[in-house]
């Protein structure tokens, strides 16, 4: 941890993932956990089911076959895991082989309604993220009133539906790419401080993202410094966490951050 910044590191288990270079074959697991642990993450996320825009979802069982060898294989290494998943049976198969953990949960608990008692009954942390409908489906649910008032709204409703769930701990995600346009999504970072009121971590994912190659004009591959000025201005308006899928630049920007702010 830089100050009060989080660093969390994306490992894609998928074949599908929008940034190739984020994919991890299972042969490689390990050597990308120990170099991302070396660049400065407090916190591996790993994913096997992509959530990109209109992807199609995997099976439960294709989803755990993915994930369920990494599992074994970092299981008793004990680095600080997430684990990105909108099901509750995976939460519960991945609690058996390596205890607690973080649940990223792009649903906030909507698509699968077990998810939240689940991650009450075993007492662990929660990432709760804004999205509307499905992967497949959410880019036709962007009509918002105020994006920024429909966000807080949102996560007002959680904080209600968590506590009955006995749901203690949980950080708020407010889903850059999911059920947004590309303007939506600047305008939603430009005030991400409104966020602060809600009196929970703020954590932002916007690692390479079309809201940055789209408007650019660019390709995910060349993101990367577009991507540390987001990061720095995700800082700037309060966000704790960045999760990302280039670890020693973001602990850069992080640093460098705490060096101006003098925070």
């Amino acid at each position: 941890m830089i100050g009060n910044v989080h660093i969390m590191g994306i490992v894609n288990l998928t074949p599908d993932s929008f940034y190739e270079a984020s994919r991890v074959r299972q042969a490689d697991v390990m050597s990308r956990i120990q170099e991302m642990l070396a660049d400065g993450a407090d916190v591996i996320d790993l994913g096997a089911c992509s959530t990109r825009p209109g992807s199609p979802q995997p099976s439960l069982e294709e989803e755990w076959a993915r994930l369920e060898p990494a599992l074994r294989e970092i299981r008793g290494y004990s680095p600080l895991i997430s684990i990105d998943t909108y099901r509750s049976e995976i939460v519960r198969r991945v609690y058996d082989i390596i205890g607690p953990f973080i649940v990223n949960d792009i649903s906030a608990g909507h698509i699968d309604s077990q998810m939240l008692t689940t991650v009450g009954q075993l007492e662990l942390p929660y990432i709760a993220m804004h999205m509307r409908g499905t992967p497949e489906n959410m880019q036709q649910f962007t009509e918002y009133t105020d994006i920024v008032e429909d966000v807080k709204a949102y996560f007002r409703e959680f904080a209600l539906r968590a506590a009955d769930a006995g749901i203690k701990e949980w950080i708020l995600d407010p889903g850059f790419g999911f059920s947004k346009t590309i303007e939506q999504n600047y305008e939603l970072l430009s005030r991400l401080a409104e966020l602060q009121e809600l009196g929970r971590p703020i954590l932002v994912g916007v690692s390479r993202k079309s809201m940055i190659y789209k408007k650019l004009g660019i390709t995910p591959e060349e993101a990367l410094p577009a991507t540390q000025v987001l990061h720095h201005t995700a800082l700037e308006r309060g966000a704790t966490w960045l999760r990302v899928h280039d670890v020693a630049p973001a602990v850069q920007t992080a640093l460098l951050y705490q060096e101006i702010s003098g925070s």
